[in-house]
């Protein structure tokens, strides 16, 4: 644990922050892990990272909006995805540039088969974090899920840029291309 602690302060030292660097401390740090992940040297370091930047996005809204995100999410995970959409739809309203409620409200819409309004919600949270990893393996899913391997396999490539330790990363890579590759034969 102490290597992996070490790693990480090494990463975020050792890797620039974008050259667009905000005064927000948060934002300087989720920006330099972000950059980090891809060059994390082991899933173990990687799930350490991804963690900490799952994290500071939790805590990029207010107290308010991180009420109603907790509420949302319990929601969901009660197997009421209505209420969480409202509830997350009340987030987006105080926060509305929020990538992580963007990312939540598609899992909720989803959940309730609003199969289009998830997509959305999807594209809206890339539109303002485009490394919002967890959007780009929901998007991969649900691409998959509705019959389209090539849209999921470019989602999957473009997830595997920020990330290329995600859980199953090369498996699920080797099986969409082969999907994709099936397809076109």
């Amino acid at each position: 644990m102490r290597a992996v602690r070490l790693v990480l302060i090494v990463l975020m030292f050792a890797v620039p922050a974008q050259a667009q660097t905000r005064p927000n401390p948060r934002q300087a740090e989720l920006n330099q892990l972000l950059d980090g992940l891809a060059m994390a040297p082991s899933d173990e370091i990687a799930a350490h990272i991804e963690a900490r930047i799952s994290a500071l996005w939790a805590q990029q809204g207010g107290p308010t909006a991180a009420m109603m995100m907790a509420r949302g999410v319990r929601n969901l995970q009660s197997g009421a995805p209505d209420e969480a959409v409202a509830d997350l739809d009340s987030v987006l309203v105080l926060e509305p540039e929020l990538p992580e409620a963007f990312v939540r409200r598609a899992a909720a819409r989803y959940e309730a088969g609003d199969i289009p309004g998830a997509l959305r919600d999807l594209q809206e949270a890339l539109t303002h974090e485009p490394r919002q990893f967890e959007a780009l393996k929901t998007l991969s899913h649900i691409a998959e899920a509705q019959g389209n391997p090539k849209a999921a396999l470019d989602a999957w490539r473009q997830l595997l840029t920020i990330d290329p330790h995600t859980e199953d990363a090369q498996k699920r890579l080797r099986d969409l291309t082969k999907l994709v590759e099936g397809e076109s034969s």
